[in-house]
């Protein structure tokens, strides 16, 4: 029986989409030549997956300062994986449609752990 939870990270609408955003790097990975199995894919999901872990660590802290700061490495993470999404394309390991919406995915979560940073 699955658990229903009302409360907590899960119902930040940033963490749901930097979810999201690391299922569609785990999906678009998987056709990244094997040789970068343990260079440029692993890096592209450690990022992605940090993003996630760090709105979630950060929904858990005690202080706005805490928050914030957990807030603005998951800020970090997300242009890490803009980063390597475009060297990405630039190896021709992605499309450049699949480029430019990976890109505004990311455009999103940074605007919306800014304005969770901005917020109280």
């Amino acid at each position: 029986m699955a658990r229903t939870y009302d409360n907590g990270f899960r119902k930040l609408i940033v963490w749901q989409e930097a979810k999201k955003l690391t299922l569609k790097v785990y999906e678009l990975t998987k056709q990244f030549p094997r040789e970068e199995q343990f260079h440029l894919v692993s890096q592209l999901r450690r990022a992605a997956s940090s993003i996630m872990a760090n709105i979630a660590e950060g929904s858990a802290m005690q202080t706005k300062a805490h928050r914030d700061s957990m807030y603005s490495n998951a800020r970090g993470s997300t242009v890490e994986v803009d980063c390597f999404i475009d060297l990405s394309a630039a190896l021709q390991y992605v499309s450049a449609q699949e480029r430019l919406d990976m890109q505004d995915h990311c455009a999103r979560i940074s605007y919306l752990l800014t304005r969770l940073i901005g917020s109280k």
